[in-house]
């Protein structure tokens, strides 16, 4: 009879010796989590990304029969397609942007941290998609790291998102023996770092293009029973509206928050995104700037939601300026920020010791090991 091991063999150890793929500076790693995306804009790569995130109990909580029976009878067999045609408007020469942007941060962040002292490893994972966390922590585990940083790319806290990056982690843990140590990063919404990077992004957009008469702050959606059930979302993107707002001098009439990509037929956030602006425009207001605070990376949901349709909704409705601000992507600001978070949580965690003394630590430790009765 076969049977399957509770848990997944672990790397070949020698006491006193690094663990296989170790050095002295990679046994502590960021892993930078981000939502996820399709590897290519097809109907087929689209169903399977579907599949896997509307599956998650985290992002659609309803009854799991009666959920698979909507997703797999109805949503899998109409949506991919409709995607896929979505995807493919915004489709960068690199592969999706959300990838694209998110592996930048992770390269630009290694050396942000490298430059501040602190050389540790930057990796980037997708809790849907390519490359995922399962298959990433994997390869940490192989090359001898031991204590990880989990970042999620989501500035505020929501159960259907940074939650959802934390199942993911546990979820992989329950299979290893020997467990790295994991810090993780639960939200940055009001740190000043991203503050700052925002406001950075407002005024050079002003700079170049003038400033418009209202600023939108257009966060993502979730149902509004999630509020009600004491998720703090909807809290922390006001906070993150009001301390923009602050630093770029703007009075609560010049400014609107609002939420984006309500899914199905049940009360979401609001206000809605899309309606806002065409109540806009269609009470005179000419011009608006528009931009997405809780995205760290531009993708779908502000590439084409925003930038393409709801563009087209305000200028249908009778206003003759959309300006869309980008997201943070690569912006100086943005990773300097983001280098600060990581630092406040990398605190007390050893970075990288003289080869010297780690070499004569690790031979006084094999000698030990070996007197107490190790063979190897």
């Amino acid at each position: 009879m076969f049977f399957r091991a509770r848990f997944s063999p672990e790397p070949p150890f020698t006491h006193g010796a690094p663990p296989a793929g170790s050095s002295a500076s990679s046994t502590t790693t960021v892993l930078l989590c981000n939502l996820g995306t399709p590897d290519e804009p097809t109907a087929p790569a689209l169903r399977r990304y579907l599949a896997e995130f509307l599956s998650d109990p985290r992002v659609v909580e309803i009854p799991k029969p009666l959920w698979w029976l909507i997703l797999h009878g109805i949503i899998l067999r109409v949506r991919p397609k409709k995607s896929a045609a979505k995807y493919a408007s915004i489709w960068m020469k690199e592969g999706s942007p959300l990838r694209v942007w998110t592996e930048k941060q992770a390269t630009m962040l290694r050396g942000y941290l490298a430059v501040r002292g602190q050389p540790v490893d930057v990796r980037y994972a997708m809790r849907y998609g390519n490359p995922s966390i399962a298959s990433q922590l994997d390869r940490l585990k192989a090359d001898g790291v031991t204590r990880v940083l989990i970042l999620p790319a989501y500035p505020q806290y929501s159960g259907t998102t940074t939650a959802s990056v934390f199942d993911a982690v546990y979820a992989w843990a329950a299979h290893i023996r020997r467990i790295p140590e994991f810090r993780f990063v639960n939200h940055y919404h009001d740190h000043a770092g991203y503050i700052a990077a925002l406001a950075a992004r407002v005024r050079e957009h002003w700079r170049t293009q003038g400033r418009a008469e209202q600023l939108v702050m257009s966060f993502h959606g979730v149902p509004e029973r999630t509020l009600k059930l004491g998720d703090p979302y909807h809290c922390e993107c006001h906070k993150t509206a009001r301390l923009l707002a602050h630093q770029l001098g703007l009075e609560p009439t010049q400014y609107k928050v609002t939420f984006q990509s309500r899914f199905g037929k049940a009360k979401w956030l609001e206000p809605y995104t899309e309606p806002t602006l065409v109540a806009m425009a269609q009470a005179g207001v000419k011009r608006v700037d528009v931009i997405c605070p809780g995205f760290t990376g531009d993708c779908l949901e502000t590439l084409e939601e925003i930038n393409m349709e709801a563009r087209e909704a305000f200028l249908h409705a009778g206003g003759t300026d959309f300006h869309y601000i980008p997201c943070l992507n690569d912006s100086h600001e943005w990773i300097a920020g983001l280098a600060e978070v990581a630092q406040q949580h990398l605190a007390g965690w050893p970075v990288q010791a003289d080869a010297a003394e780690t070499a004569k630590a690790q031979a006084a430790s094999r000698e030990r090991a070996l007197a107490l009765g190790a063979t190897r």
